[in-house]
């Protein structure tokens, strides 16, 4: 039976843009202000829709960046073909409007209950979600220990940064760079494979709970990495996009 807490995530609403900050060169955060938001959970997304002055809508789904509690936060990556991203990215100001709706999905979600060790596998944007489950995990008071292996073209590529580099008391945070390295560059290059899971990802005897989110050949090619060093197909979550910057 439809509920009215259902019909009214599935509503568009004009949401007020309440900031946006340049993460990466091609990259931003937009905090939004929607006049009824029911809540979210870590790991969902929400739509996006622009309306052209002819009446052509567009519409693309993001992952929300921000943790539950927090104010509803989008994290976009610049598509130079795109329809929407690079209006998002380049035109978007503070006290613009934008309209939305949302919280959708149940799957790709983190509760504090569900334990760990956790998981967690970004490629490119693919951070954008599992930054909101690393920030729920800190803002709960978790104590469930966390490894994070982030996957990103180059050091300047790599988003959330600074906040990433701060993450301590359970959490450890590993990077590849796929394409080029900074000079002194002491973490893992290339792309995700079996050996850099196997050195890094939680052993299967610790039934870890894995979230993977990236680009599809990154999320086949690590959900297969995982499974076969022995981790249960039932505790690895995938969401997977079909660019570098669906999310």
């Amino acid at each position: 039976m439809e509920t009215t807490a259902v019909r009214g995530r599935l509503t568009w609403q004009a949401a007020t843009v309440a900031s946006v900050t340049r993460e990466t060169a091609s990259v931003v955060t937009i905090e939004l202000d929607p006049p009824h938001w029911p809540g979210h959970r870590a790991g969902q997304h929400l739509d996006v829709r622009l309306t052209a002055e002819d009446g052509y809508t567009a519409e693309r789904e993001y992952s929300i960046a921000s943790a539950p509690g927090e104010p509803v936060a989008i994290t976009v990556e610049r598509l130079e073909d795109g329809e929407v991203s690079p209006y998002l990215t380049g035109e978007l100001l503070a006290g613009d409007e934008l309209e939305l709706r949302g919280p959708v999905g149940g799957y790709f979600v983190w509760e504090p209950g569900e334990g760990g060790p956790l998981m967690l596998l970004a490629g490119g944007s693919g951070i954008v979600p599992l930054r909101s489950i690393l920030r729920h995990r800190l803002r709960v008071g978790s104590d469930v220990p966390a490894c994070l292996l982030y996957s990103s073209r180059s050091w300047e590529d790599v988003i959330y940064r600074d906040e990433l580099g701060q993450h301590g008391d359970g959490v450890r945070v590993s990077y590849t760079l796929t394409r080029s390295q900074p000079a002194g560059w002491t973490g893992h290059s290339g792309r995700i494979n079996q050996a850099l899971l196997a050195e890094v990802a939680w052993p299967a005897e610790a039934n870890p709970l894995a979230y993977i989110c990236g680009p599809t050949s990154f999320v086949e090619t690590a959900a297969a990495g995982l499974v076969g060093l022995g981790y249960s197909p039932e505790r690895v979550r995938t969401e997977r996009f079909g660019g570098t910057g669906g999310h």
